[in-house]
């Protein structure tokens, strides 16, 4: 079928739907999953150069440093390091609550640290792989969408037991307060200890960790909430 201008035009005002902008596809073969992280399970996939419109953008897995998602007019989420928005920050609104499948604070108590078969090297972090402060830092990007690293606003955050001096140097909130989603940090033992908090019953905190009961493997406890300091990063 062959368009007029004018009906051209007018097929474009019908259709066009606002506050959707579509964008191109990166990657040769890109997964658009049921939620914004890499857990979720592959609804369909995009090629390269394919065009998605993006009708909101949330927080989920990092992809090489990139932890914003992008629900397309699919109805599905693709990792925004795919697509070439021009930026690495949001173009377009914040989904809400009701457009994601779950809560990505404080998430899953699931091991799904993606070093955990291959530990041993550097994260893209600046940390260890395997090492508490890895995990920790993983879950910051993953979990918070901020993209936290080894010098995170110009301070040497380094080993655990640096942790507490490098948020007071920074401005990062820090107390004796825990809630799901703050990192616990305690600077006993040689290098101190970093922790994901995942919640909160009374003076009791449970939470998820690297290299504690299991060397340069993933545990939960459950401890007396004053057994750490908690840093809020967000």
């Amino acid at each position: 079928m062959k368009y007029t201008t004018a009906a051209f035009f007018l097929f474009q005002l019908i259709t066009w739907t606002p506050g959707v902008t579509a964008y191109p596809i990166t990657g040769n073969v890109v997964n658009c999953r049921s939620g914004p992280g890499t857990s979720y399970s592959t609804v369909k996939q995009y090629t390269l150069n394919t065009d998605v419109k993006i009708t909101c953008q949330t927080s989920g897995t990092s992809v090489n440093g990139n932890a914003i998602w992008d629900k397309t007019s699919d109805n599905c989420y693709v990792a925004d390091y795919y697509v070439k928005t021009g930026t690495n920050g949001y173009v377009t609104t914040k989904c809400g609550s009701s457009s994601s499948p779950s809560p990505s604070v404080p998430g899953p108590v699931v091991n799904d640290y993606p070093y955990k078969s291959s530990c041993g090297g550097t994260d893209p972090w600046l940390y260890f792989k395997c090492q508490c402060t890895s995990f920790v830092a993983w879950r910051i990007n993953e979990r918070l969408g901020i993209k936290f690293h080894n010098k995170y606003k110009g301070a040497a955050w380094g080993n655990a037991n640096s942790w507490d001096e490098a948020a007071k140097a920074t401005g990062v909130t820090i107390n004796n307060t825990p809630k799901p989603g703050s990192i616990a940090q305690t600077s006993d033992g040689k290098a101190g200890h970093v922790a994901w908090v995942t919640a909160v019953n009374g003076d009791k905190v449970t939470i998820e960790e690297y290299n504690w009961s299991k060397v340069e493997g993933y545990g939960t406890r459950t401890v007396a909430k004053g057994s750490f300091k908690y840093i809020h990063l967000k």
